[in-house]
């Protein structure tokens, strides 16, 4: 048994712990936990726990349903939110198949072959995520049938004594309580819209981190009486909720984004990786921006990027290179902004790092850099300047993913046809459905 075996078993035992929550993901994204005795938490370190992976989304098939949950004692954490009494932890697991060999199947261990990969060629992935979401009075809708936020205040907007300053202020020092460190919070520019980002940490860490995030979110809305949601356009008349994130790969010590003197400081490593996920957007913008809903906040204006480009400082860009910081070197990044905070962090991870690693592998060129607001430009100036567009719906996105050679070598062949699978079947349902909008639209004059 090693060192942090040993540190979550003592622990468990001088803090009383009594239930001790094993958490994964399947492939859309959503939370799953098993709640174990302290008792069979050894066991399970050493034999994994046992469960039908079948019954869940996209991670197993019938005939293959044994899985194993082998949880990771590094993400070992007591949840506050559910009291000093009684007291509750969670540990996150990476998924096996009964012979103890990674699931294909499991978004956690993508991220981690394609982490493995980024190693292989002398990096290490970090990234800082920017994460927006709504605050509302309820789930339920208004009278008129829209979500009601919990206030009316806009971007940076301070509001004494109002419910989003409350309910940011208690839920930062509750993801900092379970080892989360927390950047910035503010409001955003929507009603009842906030941003909480976490500070940088590698990727693996940052998609647990975001799991984790958006439980902690869930639960201090629900104590405060509130709701927030992830959703990542809840309102047609206000902007979505991304995930802006930032991206750097180091070697060693050594950042590889910076080279002193270069243009904006970018080196040719951290052009190549622009380039390459500029080229593989429509591929992965599938996993990135996952749900019918994504594509509302995509082409719906509010500073979210619909066109392949990139800019130095430029917030209408797809990939933005923010402004560089003299003497400040080990902070080139780059700040990918077409990502909703609906995504699966796993995959989304997966398919940006795996795209970037792509251009730096064939060496791929990265075109000029965007100097005006991309959205105010003709469509063919646009067209003239190599700005396509990005899927401009789910269904559009599954075709261009489905055309991919890419996004199988990074996602499995297991996860990419489970997850087209998925989304195939979400985009029926939708087109089927007969909206507010026709029957307002058409009802009367038709």
């Amino acid at each position: 048994m090693d060192r942090q075996q040993e540190f979550v078993l003592r622990t468990i035992e001088e803090r009383d712990v009594r239930f001790v929550r094993m958490w994964f993901t399947d492939v859309v994204g959503s939370l799953k936990s098993v709640a174990l005795a302290p008792a069979e938490v050894e066991g399970a370190f050493e034999e994994g726990l046992g469960f039908d992976g079948s019954a869940i989304e996209g991670l197993a098939r019938v005939f293959e349903s044994d899985m194993l949950a082998q949880p990771d004692p590094s993400t070992f954490q007591i949840l506050p939110w559910r009291g000093e009494k009684d007291q509750t932890s969670r540990m996150f697991c990476d998924i096996l198949t009964p012979d103890g060999e990674p699931s294909a199947a499991d978004p956690r261990n993508v991220l981690k072959r394609t982490l493995a990969k980024a190693a292989d060629m002398g990096f290490t992935c970090y990234t800082h995520p920017e994460i927006e979401f709504y605050l509302l009075k309820s789930q339920d809708l208004g009278p008129d049938g829209i979500p009601v936020p919990v206030d009316q205040a806009g971007y940076f907007d301070h509001v004494p004594g109002g419910a989003a300053q409350d309910f940011r202020r208690t839920a930062v020092t509750m993801l900092e309580n379970v080892g989360i460190s927390v950047e910035f919070s503010h409001h955003e520019g929507g009603p009842g819209q906030n941003e909480i980002d976490l500070r940088y940490a590698d990727a693996l860490q940052t998609a647990d981190n975001i799991m984790t995030f958006r439980t902690v979110i869930k639960e201090v809305a629900l104590q405060q009486g509130t709701y927030a949601t992830f959703m990542p356009k809840p309102f047609s008349e206000h902007p979505g909720s991304g995930m802006h994130t930032h991206f750097s790969l180091f070697e060693g010590d050594t950042n590889a984004f910076y080279e002193a003197g270069a243009e904006f400081q970018l080196s040719l490593t951290a052009r190549q990786f622009i380039a390459g996920v500029l080229r593989h957007a429509p591929e992965f913008t599938a996993v990135t921006n996952q749900f019918v809903n994504s594509y509302k906040r995509l082409w719906g204006g509010g500073e979210a990027p619909s066109y392949l480009s990139w800019g130095h400082n430029n917030r209408s860009a797809l990939v933005r290179v923010p402004l560089y910081k003299p003497g400040k070197g080990q902070s080139a990044r780059i700040e990918y902004r077409g990502i909703d905070s609906a995504a699966n962090p796993y995959l989304a991870y997966a398919v940006l790092l795996g795209a970037g690693l792509k251009g730096i592998e064939e060496g791929y060129e990265l075109p000029a850099a965007a100097e005006d607001d991309i959205e105010s430009l003709t469509a063919g100036e646009r067209r003239a300047m190599g700005h396509d567009p990005l899927p401009s719906s789910l269904h559009d996105a599954v075709r261009q993913m489905e055309d991919s050679e890419l996004l199988p070598q990074i996602l499995g062949e297991q996860v990419f046809e489970h997850f087209l699978r998925n989304k195939r079947a979400e985009w029926q349902e939708y087109r089927l459905q007969v909206t507010r909008y026709e029957l307002q639209r058409y009802l009367g004059i038709l």
